[in-house]
């Protein structure tokens, strides 16, 4: 499990909050899960995108509203289901059991404040190219027929609210287990620095513990934070687009270049990013971070539901983009990868080798901690040039919608999408991915500027000289 002999770790300051603090936090447990529910209801295949009614504030009114959106007859009750839920815990025991049996990659973490480091199994490509395998075996047996898509497509809301439930559950399991964290353990367990300011909520937001690890009999020891940073929401992200794939061939006959346009892409980002597992170890959300409802919202919900909003979309209004279309779109996704996989493969040769005759001959400083600090290469044009490439790709995931918005006309003789006076409204829900990234990316290097002005100091400031633009060389 761990290496290194145990010490007590460097008493952790209280860093300030983050986030507007327990009132910020409370905010965005209530408010982001809210968006995931409003944006099910308010962009659907039973009225429109947006529904009507919300086109015509004069005119609203509950009871249209609720129509309009799809609202279940029982109410609340009707936003989670028992088969829904259970499916959704067999997914979870799922990758847990593939975790523990396939092959994968053994590595050691970087080395903590209490000494010594974790060992980690890697192996969420293994599982993603196993179950997609499974998955693809029965779409070829059944079609867009296959039970796995329908399952999904019908029960949107229902497993969305069980990963929701999900999340909560790990949230506050790792929070109350966190206060059995001792100084000087053998298990190297530590909490977090930021996370352990006495304030329930905060603390339950952020995450006490650094890495929660817990032991499942047969199956052995699973870090928790590792586990849901890439298993069960990027995987489910996948599915979830094919499942929508699915539903337009079902509904049309065929499938348009769009939504295959932007299923590819993020079949790409995210097997690459698997493929990539143990890279993880570096970022922030694993050295930093600690495990609470952020990450695990975030991981389990926020990230599988919202960042397949466009498929979804697609897959009620139908969008062909033509050849010059598709070429515009995957030339944006081909620069966006292309900066954000060759800056992380330079940071990651040169930490590994710097005499590797690729990254040798880039130029750096060496700070007093002992670290090494890039600035030339793909590092001397930005500071965060990867969260650059990272955000082009976004648009890619959004410019194959269009000028976006439909309203669904039901007649005697069938069904009707068009896109009437709802056109251009739906870029709120189809955009949203690209704005919001942009925020989590400006916010996310924020956050390591200080960490890395206090790790550093002066010599960060000599850094920020010779490497001034933060994420966009030239602009900011």
């Amino acid at each position: 499990m761990a290496k290194g002999r145990a010490k007590a770790a460097a008493p952790a300051q209280h860093h300030g909050y983050e986030f507007g603090g327990p009132l910020g936090t409370l905010g965005i447990s209530i408010g982001l899960p809210l968006v995931c529910y409003l944006t099910a209801f308010l962009c659907n295949d039973v009225s429109g995108c947006p529904v009507p009614s919300v086109l015509h504030p004069s005119q609203l009114s509950l009871e249209t509203l609720k129509r309009d959106a799809g609202w279940p007859a029982n109410g609340v009750l009707g936003l989670i289901n028992a088969k829904a839920f259970g499916s959704t815990l067999a997914y979870y025991f799922l990758s847990a059991v593939l975790q523990a049996v396939l092959p994968g990659e053994e590595v050691q973490g970087v080395s903590l404040r209490s000494g010594g480091k974790l060992n980690y199994k890697f192996n969420s490509f293994n599982t993603a190219v196993l179950t997609l395998g499974v998955a693809l075996a029965g779409t070829i047996a059944q079609g867009p027929d296959f039970a796995l898509w329908t399952f999904m497509y019908n029960n949107y809301v229902p497993i969305l609210t069980s990963n929701l439930i999900i999340s909560l559950l790990f949230a506050t399991f790792v929070y109350v287990r966190s206060f059995s964290v001792k100084a000087g353990n053998a298990e190297h367990r530590e909490l977090a620095e930021g996370g352990h300011s006495g304030n329930i909520m905060y603390d339950w937001f952020i995450g006490r513990e650094l890495n929660p690890r817990i032991t499942v009999p047969i199956l052995g020891t699973f870090d928790i934070k590792t586990w849901c940073e890439l298993r069960p929401g990027m995987l489910g992200w996948l599915l979830l687009d094919c499942a929508f794939v699915a539903h337009q061939y079902k509904v049309y006959g065929y499938v348009t270049d769009s939504i295959i346009l932007i299923t590819l892409s993020q079949f790409i980002y995210v097997l690459d990013a698997l493929y990539m597992e143990s890279s993880m170890l570096t970022t922030i959300d694993i050295t930093t971070d600690g495990f609470g409802f952020m990450l695990a919202f975030g991981d389990l919900v926020w990230l599988p539901f919202t960042y397949s909003w466009q498929a979804r979309y697609l897959a009620v209004y139908p969008v062909n983009l033509g050849i010059l279309g598709t070429v515009g779109v995957l030339t944006v996704q081909g620069l966006g990868y292309y900066i954000f996989r060759s800056a992380n493969n330079e940071k990651n040769r040169f930490r590994t080798n710097p005499k590797d005759p690729r990254v040798a001959h880039l130029e750096h400083i060496k700070t007093k901690s002992g670290s090494t600090l890039i600035t030339s290469g793909w590092w001397g044009r930005a500071r965060h040039i990867n969260y650059f490439g990272d955000w082009l790709m976004s648009w890619a995931y959004c410019l194959p919608t269009g000028i976006s918005g439909y309203i669904i006309q039901r007649h005697s003789s069938g069904v009707e999408v068009t896109q009437g006076e709802a056109r251009g409204w739906g870029m709120v829900v189809t955009y949203f991915y690209m704005l919001y990234f942009a925020v989590l990316l400006i916010h996310r290097e924020m956050r390591d500027e200080e960490k890395c002005t206090k790790k550093y100091g002066k010599d960060w400031e000599a850094y920020k000289k010779k490497v001034p633009y933060r994420i966009v060389p030239g602009i900011y």
